[in-house]
């Protein structure tokens, strides 16, 4: 029987690690279900683990986009460096690589464990999404571009406030994302055949298990994690990713961890070193209000186990409940 493990929740709580864990008691091989570990060359910003310089072992390219995985400690992860920053890769795009992945991953009679803190791409690939299949629509895209971020955040409402309820509030506030809602809302979606999910899993075979943690402790896990990417060399990261790619041409510009150092690469050299600690302070920020994003989205699934990543002997709680799920639906 095909099942699917999920390492969800919080950010900077140790879902990769875990991850790896399972995988290496469960003969399972990771997909990487975070929206910016997809980008080749932001590796330290975004978190990715391992040996950057690993191997990357291409499987096999799906237009722009190249799919295959690198291993750590002897177990691959899927779906990491997949296109270039100046790609806007979406969740559509998430699922044309995610799917070939774990049915290849099936093939070879072993368990995929998607692993990440984008819920969009995990609900949208395990539940269906109605944006699937609906062409771009030029002509109302201009249109739609004429009016203000008010004016289009009423109109979702108006056409569809269950979608605009769902999106977060970075999505919310995000012209783009309101215009694509727009789009699909305008089109008869109805009868759309990618609306349903992009596997024929029940929920007996799909696990979901959620990391989090309190908010003090966890305010103070992010703030550890800014400073290791700052020792790790994410600001030269950048640089160099600014040779190639612009803050407002690519995703630099809106993925946190790299946004916030606009200002410090638009300033001379003199003033760099006044401004750099409230371009550390904003990071902190962001990523503590992101975290609390990811809960109040997360928390709309009534399917994920919880677990504090902070409680004693976690590995063997959480390796008991999936091996239970595990067994279970072997046996049945």
């Amino acid at each position: 029987m095909k099942k699917i493990l999920v390492v969800c929740g919080l950010t900077a709580t140790g879902k990769t690690a875990l991850g790896l864990r399972l995988a290496k008691k469960f003969n399972g091989e990771l997909v990487n279900a975070d929206s910016r570990q997809v980008y080749r060359g932001m590796d330290i910003g975004t978190g990715k683990e391992g040996d950057k310089s690993s191997i990357f072992h291409l499987q096999f390219s799906i237009g722009d986009k190249k799919v295959g995985y690198r291993c750590i400690g002897g177990i691959p992860i899927w779906l990491l460096d997949v296109v270039w920053p100046d790609y806007r890769f979406s969740v559509a795009d998430y699922i044309e690589v995610a799917v070939p992945a774990i049915k290849d991953i099936w093939q070879r009679n072993k368990l995929p464990i998607l692993v990440g803190g984008t819920g969009f791409y995990l609900r949208s690939l395990l539940g269906g999404i109605e944006t699937i299949g609906v062409a771009p629509d030029p002509k109302l895209r201009r249109k739609l571009e004429k009016l203000t971020l008010v004016k289009l955040q009423k109109r979702v409402k108006k056409i569809n406030p269950n979608r605009f309820n769902r999106m977060n509030h970075s999505d919310q506030n995000n012209p783009r994302r309101l215009i694509r809602a727009i789009e699909v809302a305008s089109k008869n979606n109805k009868d759309n055949p990618n609306k349903i999910a992009a596997f024929g899993l029940t929920r007996e075979t799909v696990f979901w298990l959620g990391l989090k943690l309190p908010l003090k402790k966890l305010d103070k896990k992010i703030a550890q994690r800014v400073e290791k990417r700052l020792s790790a060399g994410v600001e030269k990261e950048i640089e160099e990713l600014l040779k190639k790619f612009s803050f407002t041409d690519s995703v630099l510009g809106e993925t946190i961890g790299y946004q916030e150092w606009q200002r410090y690469f638009s300033s001379s050299q003199e003033g760099r070193e006044e401004i750099l600690p409230e371009i550390i302070d904003n990071w902190r920020r962001a990523e503590r209000q992101y975290a609390r994003r990811q809960m109040v989205w997360f928390k709309k699934n009534k399917q994920i186990n919880w677990f504090s990543a902070d409680e004693k002997d976690l590995f063997f709680k959480v390796a008991k409940r999936v091996e239970q799920w595990y067994i279970k639906n072997n046996n049945d």
